[in-house]
């Protein structure tokens, strides 16, 4: 039987809510599989491992309170915590990329950003340290973790209804969702390079 399907059935949905909680909210956890946990909820839910209905409600309360509390999480303690060193597991590129995304999307970044693997989990920090406005996060905050997570999840359920075999075909499914996720990260990291080039 493959390990990933009792793993993420043993979790539950206190479990999937709280792994999407902290990938949300809390800066240090933006290596938490977000993306890869949505899919996969979506594709057992097929398997009646899960209620999607209720997964996808519980996931959605996850992302919203996660962004929730990391935008007072910045908007309390933000200063200190971006003037810290360089560590294995925050470094202030981060934080830069996460800014700079936020500077240039303005308000629909936070939307966004639930789509792109680490600046999703800075970037409603980030918010709060810039002091955007609660009204405008309130609701970019709500439209867009509920948006990623039906989306995702029902993708997930979507694939799990063309899978003969899902032993055979979670991993590889859930390795697309993660490329495709990365893409935008990948886009401006290149976009990046060509304009250092350029200068040069």
């Amino acid at each position: 039987m493959f390990h990933l399907i009792p793993i993420i059935k043993a979790l539950g949905y206190l479990g999937i809510f709280g792994i999407i909680f902290f990938e949300t909210g809390v800066i240090f956890c933006f290596f938490f599989p977000g993306d890869t946990l949505l899919f996969s909820v979506g594709v057992l839910a097929y398997h009646n491992y899960f209620n999607l209905v209720i997964a996808m409600i519980v996931l959605s309360l996850a992302a919203i309170s996660g962004g929730f509390f990391g935008h007072w999480t910045g908007r309390k303690v933000g200063p200190t915590i971006f003037n810290r060193e360089d560590s294995p597991f925050f470094k202030k590129s981060y934080v830069e990329r996460a800014k700079n995304f936020f500077n240039k999307y303005g308000n629909i970044t936070i939307f966004f950003a639930r789509f792109v693997p680490i600046v999703r989990t800075l970037a409603p920090t980030v918010a709060g340290v810039a002091s955007m406005k609660k009204k405008n996060f309130f609701i970019y905050n709500i439209l867009g973790g509920v948006v990623w997570c039906f989306s995702i999840t029902l993708i997930g359920f979507i694939f799990g209804g063309k899978m003969p075999n899902i032993d055979m075909y979670l991993l590889p499914a859930i390795a697309i969702v993660c490329t495709i996720s990365f893409f935008p990260v990948l886009v401006e990291f290149f976009k990046s390079k060509y304009k250092t080039r350029k200068k040069v």
